[in-house]
C-alpha cells in the first residue's frame, strides 16, 4: 500500500507559505504565479492553518469583504486533519472524503513537511494501479 511518503517523494515537500497579515489579494496573487491552489499561513513562523480557493470564494466574494484589506488569517482554514509521512494513500482518501476537504498538511515530528491535495491522492493511486497492471503482465508472460 501506498504510503504520503511515496507522494512526498515524488512531488516534493517545498510549501508555499505566508504570513497570517498578509492579504488575501497577495496570496491570491502567490497562488496564482504558483499555480497552486492552496497556501499555508503561517503564525510567528508555525503552522496556523491553510488558504484555498475555496476559502476565497466562501469567505471573501460570498460576504463582499475586500481582498485588499482582508488578511488571510480571517478566512484561512483551521483545524485540519493533520497527517503523518507513514500514512496510507488509502486513509488519506478517507479523511478528505469524510471531512469534505481537498488538501492535507503532512507533519514529521510535529513540524509541517508538505501538503497533499486530493489531485496527488488520484495520481498516487493512478500510478500504484498502473505498477500493479505492469507486474501482473510480467507474471503472465513468464
Amino acid at each position: 500500500m501506498k504510503k504520503v511518503s511515496d507522494i512526498l517523494a515524488r512531488k516534493g515537500s517545498n510549501v508555499a507559505a505566508i504570513d497570517g497579515k498578509t492579504t488575501v489579494l497577495d496570496a491570491l496573487k502567490l497562488m496564482s504565479d504558483k499555480n497552486i491552489g492552496s497556501v499555508v499561513i503561517t503564525e510567528d513562523g508555525e503552522f496556523a492553518g491553510l488558504l484555498t480557493e475555496r476559502d476565497y470564494a466562501r469567505k471573501v466574494i460570498l460576504h463582499g469583504k475586500s481582498s485588499l484589506e482582508t488578511q488571510v488569517r480571517e478566512i484561512m482554514t483551521t483545524g485540519l486533519p493533520h497527517i503523518i509521512p507513514g500514512n496510507t494513500v488509502e486513509t488519506c482518501m478517507h479523511i478528505m472524503s469524510e471531512n469534505n476537504i481537498r488538501y492535507l498538511p503532512v507533519f514529521r515530528d510535529g513540524k509541517l513537511c508538505g501538503i497533499i491535495s486530493i489531485s496527488d491522492v488520484v495520481t498516487e493511486t493512478i500510478l500504484s494501479h498502473e505498477e500493479t497492471i505492469e507486474q501482473l503482465k510480467s507474471y503472465i508472460q513468464s
